[in-house]
């Protein structure tokens, strides 16, 4: 049985005993044998063992996890003290330069963000060294959907920041009588300019955390 913290343990209970979570499992550990697998296997579960449900105040979702050495680190668009910022997420600090007048940090750990509570979750859990999606499809996205679906359900008043098609793909899983989406093009240099630079998130995503009672998230605390 996989331990993640008490609350969310007995929240997402029903999935890991599921037949789909299960296989899922078995896959992994074949994975894990034979293969160079990221994260670690003790990281896979990091973004809910920082942000704990009740404090789940806005889900930034990503797709899978970094691929290549050192950067994986089981939340979605974060890497480690001292590795080498992602190109996404040096988008998405100028972008929150422009919006909020954040200076751009030297470090690409997000772990400040996910303390105040920002889920960062990516809908793929894992992946295979240097090989981007290649544990897409082996059940993971039905985990994490329950996942989505669970906060919605669950919770009031959260932000979903949707960037990107695979992201955008989970809005049907939210009640947006009861959430805000915030959704745009995903920030990496290939569409950033489509619509991510000037999207305003960072801001919209205060301004309704604060608007529904609730502190805002502050972006420059890493």
């Amino acid at each position: 049985m996989v331990k993640i913290t008490q609350e969310w343990d007995e929240l997402l209970s029903e999935e890991f005993n599921s037949k789909e979570y299960l296989s899922l499992r078995e896959f992994l550990k074949t994975e894990y044998s034979n293969y160079t697998i990221y994260p670690s296997m003790f990281d896979i579960f990091n973004s809910m063992k920082i942000t704990a449900f009740d404090n789940v105040k806005v889900v930034l979702l990503g797709q899978d996890p970094y691929h290549n050495e050192g950067q994986a680190m089981g939340l979605s668009f974060s890497v480690p003290d001292g590795v080498d910022i992602p190109p996404s997420l040096v988008n998405m600090y100028k972008e929150l330069k422009n919006e909020l007048g954040v200076e751009p940090k030297k470090s690409g750990n997000l772990t400040g963000w996910a303390k105040q509570g920002v889920l960062l979750l990516n809908t793929v859990l894992t992946v295979r060294a240097h090989s981007a999606n290649s544990h897409k499809g082996k059940g993971w996205e039905s985990f994490t959907d329950s996942i989505i679906k669970k906060i919605s359900d669950k919770k009031e008043n959260v932000v979903f920041l949707l960037w990107g098609a695979n992201a955008r793909s989970k809005k049907p899983l939210i009640d947006t009588k009861k959430h805000l989406i915030l959704e745009c093009a995903h920030p990496s240099p290939l569409s950033a300019y489509n619509g991510f630079f000037g999207c305003g998130h960072f801001k919209k995503t205060n301004e309704y955390l604060e608007k529904n009672g609730k502190k805002p998230i502050d972006w420059s605390a890493l």
